[in-house]
């Protein structure tokens, strides 16, 4: 055949998974739909947040400790700085999932922590205005992840190892051959034979895995940069990245990286659930209302003139967890939908354990059964 592997999807979860699989010496070929990188999908807007003490779940702790190893191989591999530590911050409501979440993670996993009231954050980070009452786990191991230099380093280190990447070729279906061994795949530009296939799509893997309609199912975001009036209060120096539970929902935010104003959005922005070919891309005035309200209450030096207002998808699995597993149907067909909106830090694991599958028995050195399909 003429690859071993072909995978679809060259976003975060793809272009490390190519690389992952090339640099074990498999005949790889990547198919991008849009641009590499590009800003249809889950992965554009410069940053994304890495953090240890996992709320969502601590079985993804060793996950991660995985994940910020790999992302220091790969800056190794091409010279490129994707990961940035400056810290992390958790919680908000006290009695809230995201404050109590993080500090059983932290707990359960020796993470170096400390727990400040809303009081101590705004005295030792003066950008955060937080209410006395709420209660946060500072993690010194946090920061972000630049994410769409981080898609171009996998590729350019998957193409450095012998992998095939293709942009602007979009996949119109694929068939598995008898047996579990080989797969053809049909695009508006071609037809490719492999012995394996790797499905990381996105917001469109319902698409190409009809067993996944309903379970996978995008979400519009929206994200916001507003100029702060107090810039230096920004820095990623001091400004760590945080994940926030209030009143209003929950909330997620960054420093000042690369695109002027301090970077912010907002869970579940609007509810918004839609197949991602009818998405809504443009940014309306009710979006930029809705952030700049949280903001003002919260972060009232980070109030000034709207830098940029940029839409995004999720795609949300009923549980929030990611799914990743061998297509129960077709043994040489891997399926990745690991998103939900805190899926990108995991991109250089994920990589692994796809690669994992891709090339084994359906096993994986790192502890997945949490991810499978068949807790759905």
């Amino acid at each position: 055949m003429a690859f071993d592997v072909i995978v679809v999807g060259i976003g975060g979860m793809g272009s490390a998974t190519a690389w992952q699989l090339a640099r074990r010496g498999q005949r790889v070929l990547g198919l991008e739909r849009f641009d590499i990188p590009h800003a249809m999908g889950s992965s554009h807007g410069v940053t994304r947040i890495i953090r240890l003490p996992y709320y969502e779940d601590p079985a993804y702790v060793p996950l991660l400790h995985r994940a910020y190893s790999l992302w220091r191989e790969l800056e190794a591999a091409t010279g490129e700085r994707v990961l940035h530590i400056h810290g992390s911050l958790d919680g908000g409501l006290e009695e809230g999932v995201v404050f109590n979440g993080a500090l059983h993670s932290a707990r359960l996993h020796d993470l170096p922590h400390e727990v400040l009231t809303g009081e101590q954050v705004n005295a030792r980070f003066p950008g955060y205005a937080m209410p006395a009452g709420m209660r946060f786990v500072l993690q010194p191991q946090g920061g972000y992840v630049m994410s769409e230099r981080a898609i171009v380093a996998h590729v350019r280190a998957a193409q450095a190892a012998g992998a095939e990447i293709h942009a602007r070729e979009r996949v119109l279906g694929w068939e598995a051959r008898p047996g579990g061994e080989g797969v053809v795949v049909t695009t508006d530009r071609g037809r490719y034979e492999a012995a394996r296939l790797v499905l990381t799509a996105g917001a469109w893997m319902a698409d190409l895995a009809p067993l996944l309609q309903g379970v996978a199912v995008p979400e519009r975001q929206v994200l916001a940069w507003l100029q702060p009036q107090r810039p230096d209060l920004f820095v990623p120096e001091r400004f760590p990245v945080f994940n926030l539970e209030a009143k209003e929902g929950r909330y997620y935010g960054f420093p000042v990286v690369e695109v002027p104003g301090f970077k912010f959005g907002r869970y579940n922005h609007r509810q918004e659930r839609m197949p991602a070919e009818r998405m809504n891309r443009e940014v309306e005035a009710e979006d930029e209302a809705i952030l700049r309200a949280f903001a003002g209450r919260y972060f009232p030096q980070g109030t000034g003139p709207t830098m940029a207002l940029r839409a995004c998808i999720f795609t949300n699995t009923p549980d929030e967890h990611f799914i990743l597993d061998r297509h129960p149907a077709h043994r040489q067909v891997v399926v990745a939908s690991p998103c939900s909106g805190h899926g990108y830090k995991f991109c250089s694991v994920i990589g692994e354990v796809l690669a994992d599958l891709a090339t084994g028995d359906g096993t994986t050195r790192h502890e997945i059964g949490f991810l499978r399909l068949g807790r759905l």
